[in-house]
């Protein structure tokens, strides 16, 4: 049986960045995507030979705003990966989508070339957040593209959306969270992520400038309450700390980073983890157009150390915990030869259960789980 391993794919380009983004994104022309796409495809297939011995079990096209891309491209794109790479006939493909740059011949296109899984950003249902957040779409227009997806044949489709925002209130928040579980049929996945400020964003300079006018630390958790009770109301369960998921629709390649399974990041700014080490391309988009082979890190081999502090912080953001048997089968040692004095204390204080050989947070650890995680690091 192969060993598996995952792919991602990051396509940097966007209409118009929003307020709130740091990620590696920007608008560019049609010559610099030209450019960029064939880069990528260079990348794809001088790597493949790391690959041999692997199955692809999935492939996430991330960014900026993948649907930006004409469907010819994606159809090179899956093209490409399918010449290089052996993808598993069952592969779970994802493609993040912005309700703005979707039409319904792009969607069904899109499906024929291999895609299998869309995310969808909303992000709110309010027209006012959306202003505030700098989205390019409507609420209108989200529900048109969601209308899209399923005529084209997605049936696993991911709905993000967005607590803790300037201005918002718990009624407005508690507005989105239902105006997604009315989308008939219901998304199968919602990723349902609190707002964090990130420096060099126009958020972060509104908030130093003291113009950001955000919930206080009350309200925040009273909306992340109301997501848990919400959603579990209608049949999902939450499986991450931000991800919900109808039974057989968590999402395998996210699932994957937090396990730690091996994955190759293509295109600028993309992460690796390859053979206990990892890696990174450059941000440089003229550097990579012209040397895309030449634009990766050297790799940084993970200590014995490292690998178990990824295992628990990575592991333990999943609802399901880190098992005694996976940790044994990597490291020859047991959690609490490790991590005993770590895991008694937060046990003590109500933040972890350990038991029948699996350790997880409970609902007052995920609470403070940056306080619960950071402990894990020897």
């Amino acid at each position: 049986m192969s060993a598996e391993i995952e792919l991602y794919i990051h396509i940097p380009f966007c209409i118009r960045k929003c307020n709130y983004c740091d990620f590696l994104s920007f608008p560019a022309g049609e010559e610099t995507r030209k450019r960029y796409m064939k880069a990528l495809f260079t990348e794809l297939k001088g790597r493949s030979g790391e690959c041999g011995e692997y199955e692809v079990s999935s492939v996430f096209i991330g960014g900026g705003t993948p649907s930006v891309l004409e469907p010819d491209t994606v159809e090179e794109l899956f093209r490409t990966i399918r010449e290089s790479y052996r993808l598993h006939p069952e592969a779970e493909i994802t493609l993040e989508c912005n309700p703005a740059t979707a039409d319904r011949e792009k969607l069904k296109r899109y499906r024929r070339a291999g895609i299998n899984r869309l995310s969808v950003g909303l992000q709110s249902a309010s027209g006012e957040e959306l202003k505030t957040l700098g989205r390019i779409h409507t609420f209108g227009q989200f529900l048109e593209t969601y209308s899209l997806v399923r005529e084209a044949g997605f049936t696993n489709v991911n709905v993000d959306i967005m607590s803790a925002l300037p201005g918002q209130s718990i009624s407005s928040y508690e507005k989105t969270l239902r105006a997604v579980l009315h989308l008939k049929p219901m998304p199968e996945h919602i990723s349902a992520y609190s707002l964090i400020v990130e420096e060099g964003t126009p958020f972060y300079r509104m908030k130093e400038q003291g113009t950001l006018f955000l919930p206080d630390e009350e309200e925040e958790r009273l909306m992340y309450y109301r997501t848990k009770v919400l959603l579990a109301q209608a049949g999902y369960r939450r499986y991450e700390i931000s991800n919900y998921a109808l039974p057989g629709y968590e999402c395998r390649h996210n699932k994957g980073y937090w396990t730690r399974k091996e994955y190759l990041g293509f295109g600028i700014g993309a992460a690796s983890l390859y053979r206990e080490a990892r890696f990174v391309n450059s941000s440089d988009m003229d550097a990579y157009i012209e040397a895309p082979m030449a634009a990766r890190s050297a790799p940084e081999p993970l200590s014995a150390r490292e690998q178990m502090e990824e295992t628990m912080f990575l592991g333990l953001r999943l609802m399901d915990g880190v098992t005694e048997e996976a940790f044994k089968a990597g490291f020859g040692c047991g959690l609490m030869d490790v991590y005993a004095p770590v895991i008694a204390r937060n046990q003590a204080d109500g933040l972890l259960l350990y038991r029948d050989g699996r350790l997880w947070l409970t609902e007052k650890g995920i609470d403070l789980s940056n306080y619960v995680l950071a402990q894990f690091l020897l």
